[in-house]
Order: structure tokens, then C-alpha cells, then sequence
């Protein structure tokens, strides 16, 4: 694992990130295309508690602690407890952002890290490496979702026009 790729990528992952969720109105923000998706406000706000509680937590815990208890976290049912979606827009991407750079500059602060340190779960062995990488695909995999929630929010805002010049989607 080459942690200057893996910063560089988080850097410009989280730059996109932040592109995508700026200049919504919070209408658009927290609106969701049915009940059981996320919307773009509960989106961000999952990826500020995964950068705190998860990926910079998880990977300094197999690195430095593995003989601790593994923390435990609940992303799914941290969307209704801390109310994602009623939070302000402007102030979630301000803390993503910040986190994401405590994290860049953590990442940066290891002096070498054993990518293959592992702790042993109930679900099986997860390395240090496994989790850089599973951060890297996390940020992508929301990004795609970001991106889809982009579309729906531009094809609900340009209707009674069509977007099918543009292509199939």
C-alpha cells in the first residue's frame, strides 16, 4: 500500500466530495428520492462520523492498539439518532472538510506503517492495509451516490424539460 497514493486520493476524493454538496439549496440537500435512501445532507454527514469514528479510528486501532476491543460504531442507525438530515448544510461540509484534512495530516504523521498489522473479528481478519483500501472504495462508493442524487435533484429542477440530449443515463 502506497500511503502518499492513498493521501492523494483521499485529497482529491474529498475535494469531489465537497463539489458535489455545495451551492444546494437545503431543499435539494435534504431531499431524498424515496424513504429508505439517503439524501445528499445525510450523505455528508455519514462521511464526517466515518472519517472520526471509522476509517482514522479503525486504522489507528489495528495499527497501535489491535489488542484493545474493536470501537464500535453504528453509521446506519447514526443517520436517525443524530439527525442528519436536519442539520445545516454549510456547516456539515466545514466539518467534513476540516476532519478530512486532520485525517490527510494523520495519514501523513505515520512513520511506517505495517499495511499488513491485522485484528482478528467476528467476521474474519482485517489488516491495516484492508482498511486504507475499504476508506479509499468507501469515499468512492458515496460519491457515486452523490452523484446519482446530483442527477435526480437536476431532473426534479429542470422539469417540465428533459434531460435525455444529454445522454442515457
Amino acid at each position: 500500500m502506497d500511503i502518499q497514493n492513498a493521501r492523494s486520493q483521499l485529497k482529491t476524493q474529498g475535494g469531489a466530495i465537497s463539489a458535489l454538496t455545495t451551492e444546494l439549496t437545503i431543499k435539494e440537500a435534504r431531499w431524498k428520492p424515496n424513504p429508505e435512501s439517503w439524501s445528499v445532507l445525510e450523505v455528508l454527514n455519514h462521511l464526517v462520523d466515518e472519517e472520526i469514528y471509522d476509517f482514522r479510528a479503525h486504522l489507528d486501532h489495528i495499527l497501535h492498539t489491535p489488542e484493545k476491543e474493536w470501537p464500535k460504531i453504528d453509521p446506519e442507525g447514526w443517520v436517525t439518532q443524530r439527525h442528519y438530515n436536519q442539520q445545516i448544510l454549510d456547516e456539515t461540509l466545514l466539518r467534513f472538510e476540516a476532519e478530512r484534512e486532520k485525517s490527510l495530516g494523520w495519514l501523513a504523521g505515520l512513520p511506517a506503517p505495517d499495511w499488513d498489522a491485522a485484528v482478528t473479528l467476528p467476521w474474519g481478519t482485517l489488516s491495516a492495509g484492508d482498511m486504507l483500501a475499504a476508506w479509499l472504495a468507501h469515499d468512492l462508493l458515496h460519491l457515486r451516490e452523490l452523484v446519482e442524487l446530483r442527477y435526480q435533484i437536476t431532473k426534479a429542477a429542470s422539469h417540465p424539460y428533459q434531460l435525455d440530449y444529454a445522454g442515457k443515463w
